[in-house]
């Protein structure tokens, strides 16, 4: 066995588990024990049955006196009760619905039982405890706890408990996990660089692996994942530096900037660019005059006017005989952006395309797919605008998936896609020794301590100005008391001759339904979620259309329509046929319709602090005074919210109890902690204080930038770029906040590299980095 091993050649993990394994991206024996624990339980107190009192947790080490199944007829259930004693007395402990118990035990066994005391007195018991059995010679006495074995693995110390899924328990990770940690000692060398370990003081590997999941204390688990921490951010800044350093060594074709093109597009827009699209124009143009291929990230506020910038760029290389492709993630926005461009370069001659899934235009008109695809290959198109049809050709009747073959593209913009690879670059050119120059276009301005790391091997550009005349956006928390009010206003906007968005509440995969009081949950299939959000989209449109506003025009998108219709609604709401358009967070990106002035969010405490500020993005887009309203489920306010809870959560009891309203949270939200608590401690911050703190960090900052900060501080880098979609450890996510760790393993990465570029000195090190490169998605 080693860290390659894959899931299924371990011992005792069966098909049930190595899927339930899967689910959460464990594969291999590595990615098994980088599960980390997020929290521990102090089952470590060792006291004699006598000074039992009520609360906890405590450990109770005895023999088992007696043990019985109790049926309740009352309340129709299973009671399994166990006596145990030591010389000090005897005590009870009760388990709910496990019968099976009963035969796990037997009496005259030794046991250690770790949880809370309820009830008083003689009346008093364990409730629900963790248990395990222990051989009778291992056993302390109660007066001598200092005897205790310490070789347990579910009591009697600090117990680890790791991320969850449904059917696979915390206990189960720790019974598999242990075997493995005892197997491989010794045999796991050391990954990083001697000197690191001895610079920085780390712990060694060996030790810290077996600290981080069993620790002797929460001050030894601290070190050993500040140790895991680094390492995995040394080890990614490495693979990003290096991908740099690759991509330098490529070749690209070098466009000519033609300044006199420039001065001549740029005078004639109808508006004035700000400095900041100045100074971003400037640099990507002169980074395309380089023989290397350009990678840069052009971050934007929406409606900062970054496509103007991309047109710019893209006009310079089609004047000089190039192509350019642009790609957008939706049909919709790749539509918009071939009107948008179409109008800002129609002066020009140019020869402009648009490809997607399912249709095909040139200079405006509607044209057969090879036939396009045979002008952008013979040369005879300037700027190809699609999907991901660009790259892959998505037709399922289309025998061989094939990309686009252009003939001299020589620039790729992506917007809202911050990742292509070079490979996937180089498959675009029919031309094989020249790599496209890349820009990656996001409305989502990005932290810079992840701008560091995850995209350290991207320039950035930055246009961190508004364009001239754009008032800002009145945004507003409604609690559910004051819809009327609000509702009123709407109806006032648009008699003004105004339009609205309405965005129905996200569904999350995470989210579980109850069924039924006191008889669980039921899990949804994630193939529903998308038919759960049609669902809510159509009910509200039916609630404003027939209930609320009668009198209005009210129309409904979502993803599931047929893209005539996706079209026909947007159509008419451009053209002011539309009062109200109801959506689902299809509308998040690109979306331009200067008239809307009001976006209504239903649900807004479901959605991430940069996508509630996109869908705000949506309206503000011309004079006319624009307001957001953020409708809630909860009904607390948020600074009420926020006191009752801050001061004394510290059980998962009570964090549950104050955030029962609301549904579907990330689970690891839940595990998100205060500066002021141990991260080692049972999590004590409610979802709704998260969710409060986001939606007033919406109402207090207009700048992107500033509120990327503020996201990435409430909810951490996990949930900022989703490290299920980048294969980066939550370890890692979370240590991406701290600036001063990301720049030592910036330094570090940076000096190793300089001295050898190969890691031919450090085959173990090339060996994680391989590994590392495998499971990472950032291409």
């Amino acid at each position: 066995m080693n860290f390659s091993t894959p899931i299924e050649e371990i011992p005792r993990v069966g098909p049930a588990y190595q899927k339930k394994l899967k689910k959460l991206g464990i594969k291999t024996v590595h990615d098994l024990l980088y599960h980390f624990p997020h929290r521990y339980e102090d089952f470590s107190n060792l006291i004699p049955i006598a000074k039992a009192e009520h609360g906890g947790p405590f450990c109770f080490q005895g023999e088992i006196l007696d043990i019985r199944n109790i049926r309740t007829f009352r309340r129709r259930m299973m009671l399994t009760q166990m006596t145990i004693g030591d010389e000090t007395g005897k005590l009870k402990a009760l388990w709910f619905n496990q019968p099976y118990l009963i035969n796990a035990f037997k009496k005259g066994e030794h046991v250690c039982l770790a949880g809370k005391i309820s009830g008083k007195g003689s009346a008093k018991y364990l409730s629900s405890p963790a248990y395990e059995k222990i051989p009778a010679f291992a056993k302390a006495t109660a007066g001598e706890p200092e005897n205790f074995n310490n070789d347990l693995t579910h009591t009697g110390r600090l117990i680890p408990v790791y991320p969850e899924t449904e059917g696979l328990s915390s206990k189960w990770l720790r019974f598999i996990v242990k075997p493995i940690l005892i197997k491989l000692r010794g045999q796991i060398l050391e990954p990083l660089p001697e000197k690191i370990i001895n610079e920085y003081g780390f712990l060694p590997f060996q030790e810290a692996i077996w600290q981080i999941h069993f620790p002797e204390s929460l001050k030894t688990a601290q070190i050993a994942k500040k140790r895991f921490a680094f390492e995995e951010l040394f080890i990614l800044s490495l693979f990003v530096q290096r991908e740099r350093m690759k991509l330098a060594r490529e070749k690209a074709i070098p466009v000519p900037l033609n300044l006199e093109l420039v001065k001549e597009f740029t005078g004639k827009l109808p508006f004035e660019l700000t400095d900041a699209q100045r100074k971003s124009a400037w640099q990507i143009l002169k980074d395309m005059e380089k023989p290397r291929p350009m990678n840069r990230l052009l971050e934007g506020d929406v409606g900062s006017g970054k496509t103007v910038v991309a047109a710019i760029a893209a006009l310079n290389a089609a004047k000089a005989n190039y192509q350019t492709a642009i790609m957008a993630p939706t049909e919709i926005l790749s539509k918009q952006h071939y009107k948008t461009i179409s109008n800002l370069l129609e002066r020009f001659s140019l020869k402009i395309g648009l490809i997607t899934g399912k249709e095909s235009y040139l200079e405006g008109e509607k044209t057969s797919r090879k036939e396009l695809l045979e002008k952008v290959k013979n040369g005879q198109v300037d700027i190809l605008i699609g999907t991901h049809a660009i790259i892959q050709d998505t037709n399922p009747r289309t025998k061989y998936k094939t990309p686009v073959q252009f003939n001299s593209l020589a620039f790729v913009i992506i917007d809202e896609q911050h990742r292509f690879g070079v490979e996937q670059r180089a498959n675009l050119c029919q031309q094989k020794k020249f790599v496209p120059h890349l820009l990656s276009m996001t409305a989502t301005p990005i932290p810079r301590t992840l701008a560091l790391t995850v995209y350290g091997d991207l320039d950035l550009s930055l246009i961190d100005e508004s364009p001239k005349g754009r008032k800002k956006i009145i945004t507003e928390i409604v609690q559910p008391k004051d819809k009327k009010e609000t509702y009123d206003f709407i109806r006032g906007q648009v008699k003004e001759g105004r339009q609205v968005f309405v965005i129905c509440p996200r569904i999350e995969p995470s989210a579980r339904t109850e069924f039924g009081k006191g008889q669980g949950f039921l899990l949804v299939d994630e193939r529903n979620f998308s038919w759960m959000e049609v669902k809510a989209v159509k009910e509200e449109y039916q609630k404003l259309s027939k209930e609320i506003f009668p009198d209005l025009k009210v129309a409904m998108l979502h993803g599931k329509m047929k893209v005539e219709e996706k079209e026909k609604a947007m159509k008419d709401f451009k053209n002011k046929k539309v009062d109200i358009l109801v959506s689902t967070s299809v509308i998040e990106v690109g979306i331009d319709v200067p008239n809307a002035t009001v976006m209504l969010i239903e649900g807004s405490e479901k959605f991430g602090l940069a996508q509630l500020h996109q869908f705000r993005g949506r309206v503000g887009r011309s004079d006319f005074q624009s307001y957001c309203f953020l409708f809630t489920e909860s009904r607390s306010s948020g600074a009420k919210v926020e006191k009752r809870t801050k001061s004394s959560l510290t059980t998962e009891s009570r964090l549950r109890d104050e955030s029962k309203n609301i549904r579907s949270f990330p689970p690891r939200a839940i595990a998100w902690v205060a500066k002021e608590e141990n991260l080692f401690s049972s999590p004590t911050n409610a979802p709704g204080i998260i969710t409060n703190r986001r939606l007033r960090a919406l109402i207090s900052c207009e700048n992107g930038f500033e509120l990327a900060e503020k996201d990435l501080a409430i909810r951490g880098p996990g949930d900022f770029l989703g490290s299920r979609q980048w294969g980066i450890p939550d370890l890692t996510m979370a240590s991406l906040a701290d600036a001063f760790s990301v720049e030592k393993a910036r330094s570090e990465a940076k000096e190793i590299l300089q001295e050898d570029h190969e890691l031919k000195k450090y085959p173990l090190l090339k060996k994680r980095l391989e590994e590392f490169k495998k499971r990472i998605h950032l291409e």
